[in-house]
C-alpha cells in the first residue's frame, strides 16, 4: 500500500509525522510525506519520500510575521499564508496517483487531502495532534485567547462555537476553499473546521484520553492512540551537551518553540529568573540573535533531539506545543507553559489541571513571576509524584504501532 501523509506546521507538527511514516514504512508500506521542503533533510534522513509543498523560502517568510503568534491573528496568518496555498498543491498531486492503491492520512488543515478524499474517492485518515481542533462545546477549550467559564450551560457554548465558525473560521476559510470546491464540480462546504474537515472514514487523535477525552460532538469515528514520537538513532548529544550536563545540577530547559524568531523578551526574563533561582540553564533556539550574552552556566543550543535532552532537565518552560509537551510529560519533568497562540493555550490549561504544569501569559512573563512559578513546580512532591506518574502513562512505541493499525485498516 502506499500511504501519504500530508502535514502542514512547524517541527512540532511534522516530527510526529515522521515517527509514524517510519513505522508504516517498516510495516512493509511506500511512505510520501506532503510538506514544505523546510523539512525535508529530517524526512529524507528516515527514509521516507517527500513531495515538497511550497518552498523553503516560503516557510521563513511565515516566522519572520510576529503575527503568528498573535492569539486571534495567528491563525490568519498561518491560513493565508500555508493552509490555503498548500491545498491546491496537494490536490494535483494527489490526482497523480489511484485511489484503488493509496491511503491518506491527513492533518485535519491538509485541505487538500480531505477534497481527494471526496472528489476522486481516496480512503482518508484525518490525524489531529491537538484536540482543540475539535472545537467541542462540551470540552469548552480556550480558543482565540478566550475561555468560556465552564459553569456556562452546553446550549449556549453550542451557540458559541457555531458563532465563530460563522463569523470567524468560515469567512476567513470558506471562500477560497468553496471556489476551489466550485472547480471540481463540488458542492458549497460549512463549518469547515467544527464539521467538515474530520474524514468520514476514521480520525485519529495522537493524544491519550487522559489528556482529553472525547467528547459527545467530537467525531463518532474517532480513536485516541496516544501520542507519537520520532527519535533518530543518528542524533544522540553532542559533546558539547554532555559536557554541559556532566558538569553540574540539571538544568532548566527554556524554549519558545522552534518556529519562534521573536523570543528576546523570553530569553531576557528567563536568564534573569535562572539567575535569581541560581540555577543553571539550556537556551533552544534556532535563531541566536535572539539571546542576551550568556554567563557561565549557561548553554545555546541550535537543535536537539529532546527525547534525549529532557530527561537529564530539572524543569521545562516553553510555549506549550504539543510535540514538545509530549516529550515533557515522558521526561518526567513539570512544566511552566509560556502560551502564545493556536493550540498552546488549551495544552497549558489541560497540564495545569493535571497538576505538573503552571502558565504564564506573554505579557506576565517576568523574572519574578518566573521565579514564583519555578519554585514551586521544582519543589513540592505532588507535583514530582504525579510527573513521574504520568511518565509511566506515555508509551510512544504502543501508540504509533495502535496508530498505525487504524491507518492501515481504515
Amino acid at each position: 500500500m502506499h500511504i501519504v501523509l500530508p502535514t502542514i506546521g512547524s517541527a512540532g507538527d511534522v516530527i510526529p509525522v515522521i515517527g509514524l511514516g517510519v513505522a508504516l514504512k517498516a510495516r512493509g508500506h511506500r511512505v510520501t510525506v506532503l510538506t514544505s521542503p523546510y523539512f525535508q533533510a529530517l524526512i529524507e534522513r528516515a527514509g521516507l519520500d517527500l513531495v515538497p509543498v511550497g518552498t523553503v523560502e516560503d516557510f521563513k517568510k511565515g516566522l519572520e510575521n510576529p503575527d503568528i503568534w498573535h492569539p486571534i491573528k495567528g491563525l490568519q496568518v498561518i491560513t493565508r499564508e500555508a493552509v490555503l496555498p498548500s491545498m491546491r498543491i496537494m490536490y494535483e498531486y494527489l490526482t497523480t496517483l489511484n485511489p484503488k492503491e493509496t491511503l491518506l492520512a491527513a492533518s485535519g488543515m491538509s485541505f487538500g487531502a480531505r477534497l481527494a478524499q471526496e472528489k476522486l474517492g481516496f480512503r482518508l485518515v484525518t490525524v489531529h495532534l491537538q484536540p482543540t481542533l475539535f472545537m467541542s462545546a462540551y470540552d469548552n477549550s480556550e480558543m482565540g485567547g478566550v475561555k468560556m467559564p465552564d459553569w456556562l450551560p452546553i446550549g449556549f457554548q453550542e451557540w458559541r462555537v457555531k458563532e465563530l465558525e460563522r463569523w470567524f473560521v468560515d469567512p476567513l476559510i470558506a471562500p477560497a476553499v468553496n471556489a476551489f470546491r466550485a472547480e471540481l464540480g463540488l458542492p458549497p462546504a460549512s463549518r469547515l473546521f467544527g464539521r467538515w474537515m474530520h474524514s468520514p472514514h476514521r480520525v485519529l487523535g495522537l493524544f491519550p484520553d487522559w489528556f482529553a477525552a472525547p467528547q459527545p460532538d467530537w467525531p463518532q469515528n474517532l480513536f485516541l492512540p496516544g501520542f507519537v514520537d520520532y527519535q533518530p538513532e543518528d542524533a544522540p548529544l553532542t559533546p558539547e551537551m554532555e559536557t554541559f550536563l556532566a558538569r553540574g545540577e540539571a538544568p532548566i530547559i527554556f524554549t519558545p518553540g522552534s518556529a519562534m524568531k521573536h523570543g528576546d523578551q523570553f530569553f531576557r526574563a528567563a536568564l534573569a529568573a535562572s539567575q535569581k533561582l541560581g540555577k543553571r540553564a539550556i537556551f533552544l533556539t534556532r535563531f541566536r540573535e535572539q539571546l542576551p550574552k550568556l554567563p557561565e552556566g549557561f548553554l545555546h543550543v541550535t537543535w536537539v533531539q529532546l527525547g534525549r535532552l529532557l530527561p537529564h532537565a530539572a524543569a521545562l518552560v516553553y510555549h506549550g506545543g504539543i510535540g514538545t509537551m509530549a516529550q515533557a510529560l515522558k521526561a518526567g519533568i513539570p512544566q511552566l507553559i509560556v502560551p502564545f497562540a493556536h493550540d498552546q493555550p488549551d495544552n497549558a490549561n489541560r497540564l495545569k489541571t493535571l497538576g505538573i504544569a503552571e502558565r504564564l501569559n506573554p505579557g506576565q512573563f517576568t523574572a519574578r513571576r518566573v521565579v514564583e512559578k519555578l519554585n514551586w513546580l521544582l519543589n513540592d512532591p505532588l507535583v514530582r509524584a504525579r510527573c513521574a506518574g504520568y511518565a509511566e502513562k506515555v508509551d510512544f512505541a504502543k501508540a504509533t504501532d495502535e496508530a498505525c493499525q487504524w491507518i492501515e485498516t481504515a
